[in-house]
């Protein structure tokens, strides 16, 4: 069109564009936005909403916000592309915010804003803006949306409230439709609550939905959480009687609840007889699950496999290098991270989340630059002296380095999810639930310690890690120490 003799338009523009997001071509949809400038269409609101909507859509999200702020007038279609691509993109901090100053600016969120805004406070445990977020949603009856509720629902069992999540669930004024139901029976999996999500499979089934693809993921994923190996494999089984052919998710989860179990070499016999190639995942799988029971030849055919397949995961040297060291087998573990420093790899760092009086506060291992560190590090040092007087013993196992017992202590004393919950005992009120996110697997020690913190302040500590939620109640977990 350029280069004929047909004139170029708004309307054109604004087509053009929008393919451009269907197949995220940033770098043509850039083209376009020159020529945009070039023809003098910047006032036309629609073409700058479609512009901002295709770079949030392709994860360019510095020029999505260029183009929002430039605008001289905003329609509810730009807020919202910029509060979904935010959110999308892994920055809900800001996509929170750009609600908030939506909202401030007189203008009405409909259902696209509320979902936007909810899967932020989903990835953040940001519980007490969600819940905000969904007193708007009720008071304007936007819960007669399928998907708003649905997305409800999910923000709900992120953030670990999965009670609230069923409450709403239970409730609703729309029609329940499969990705309902999905939601909720992954919502009681991620909780390690087998068997209620069983029973709501079930459930699904009696009410006439048949249970697709997904459905089945998360009935077998809540099976691995609660150590339901039988139902699990029974399940898994059933799948193609009901004419859902089992995907190489479905495959992986069973290899990863055999393995959790202890079933290692049936988990491997799965691996090697299945009928897709296996991914790094189920390599990974076999290699955590030799982990927990100390199977060195299991772990090095493993790591043998993920070497071939081009792994340079730092966790799969971190297991292996953990496994040597847990049989003090130092040569090897300095071969583990030799091999390490020739790839350059490096440790993906911890990090965790706490959310006090609406205020998201971020902490990393050893982490001392947070406003209150001083306070934090010294009510460590009580929580500290109080466990050892309740029986506790440092976990040193799960240091990988040939140090002295001493070092390892202070080693893992300082991890972020730790950080965090001594953040919130200072920082909240007696008997306050404490909410915090992880960004890795909660490691064995930082586990041992919030259950003694749990029973010793009187508090709920609810801590999503990066597989489930662990719900911290009178010196237990809700994981019964599964996972």
């Amino acid at each position: 069109m350029l280069r004929g003799s047909r004139r170029v338009d708004a309307l054109s523009c604004s087509f053009a564009l929008k393919a451009c997001a269907r197949a995220l071509a940033i770098s043509e949809a850039m083209q376009l936005h020159s020529q945009v400038v070039r023809f003098g269409f910047c006032a036309d609101v629609l073409l700058r909403t479609t512009l901002l909507d295709v770079y949030a859509k392709g994860g360019d999200l510095d020029s999505a916000e260029k183009v929002f702020d430039e605008m001289p007038v905003r329609d509810i279609a730009s807020w919202n592309a910029l509060i979904s691509g935010l959110a999308q993109g892994h920055r809900p901090t800001e996509a929170i915010s750009l609600y908030k100053r939506m909202k401030e600016e007189g203008l009405k969120p409909n259902e696209v804003t509320v979902i936007g805004a909810l899967s932020a406070c989903s990835q953040l445990g940001a519980t007490r803006e969600g819940g905000r977020v969904h007193n708007y949603i009720t008071e304007e009856k936007l819960d007669q949306n399928v998907q708003v509720c649905n997305v409800v629902i999910d923000m709900y069992a992120k953030c670990g409230f999965v009670d609230k999540a069923y409450e709403v669930f239970d409730g609703m004024r729309s029609r329940k439709c499969l990705v309902t139901w999905n939601t909720m029976i992954m919502a009681f999996a991620m909780q390690g609550d087998g068997y209620k999500a069983i029973e709501l499979f079930k459930q699904m089934g009696q009410a006439g939905v048949e249970p697709d693809a997904v459905s089945f993921l998360a009935a077998l994923c809540a099976c691995n959480h609660a150590g339901l190996v039988e139902e699990g494999v029974r399940l898994f089984d059933s799948m193609k009687e009901c004419g859902v052919v089992p995907n190489v998710k479905h495959y992986g989860t069973v290899v990863d609840l055999l393995g959790r179990a202890g079933r290692i070499k049936e988990a491997y016999d799965i691996i090697t007889s299945m009928p897709m190639m296996p991914d790094v995942v189920f390599w990974q799988s076999l290699l955590g699950a030799c982990k927990t029971y100390g199977n060195v030849e299991m772990a090095e055919i493993a790591s043998r496999h993920l070497l071939e397949m081009g792994s340079n995961g730092c966790g799969d040297f971190v297991l292996l290098s953990n496994i040597y060291a847990a049989r003090a087998r130092w040569d090897d573990v300095g071969r583990v991270r030799e091999a390490m420093k020739n790839r350059d790899i490096k440790k993906v760092p911890g990090f965790s989340y706490i959310e006090v009086d609406g205020k998201i506060h971020k902490f990393n291992n050893g982490d001392q630059g947070h406003e209150s560190w001083q306070e934090i590090y010294r009510k460590l040092e009580e929580i500290r002296f109080k466990i050892t007087e309740h029986g506790y013993v440092a976990g040193t196992d799960f240091v990988l380095h040939d140090i002295g017992d001493e070092e390892k202590a202070n080693a893992i004393c300082y991890h972020s999810e730790k950080l965090a919950v001594a953040f919130g005992l200072i920082s909240t009120a007696e008997r306050t639930p404490i909410q915090v996110i992880k960004n890795l697997r909660i490691c064995g020690d930082c586990h041992a310690v919030i259950k003694l913190i749990s029973k010793i302040y009187n508090r709920e500590i609810i801590v999503r890690d990066r597989t489930r939620f662990h719900r911290f109640r009178e010196g237990s977990c809700s994981c019964r120490d599964y996972w």
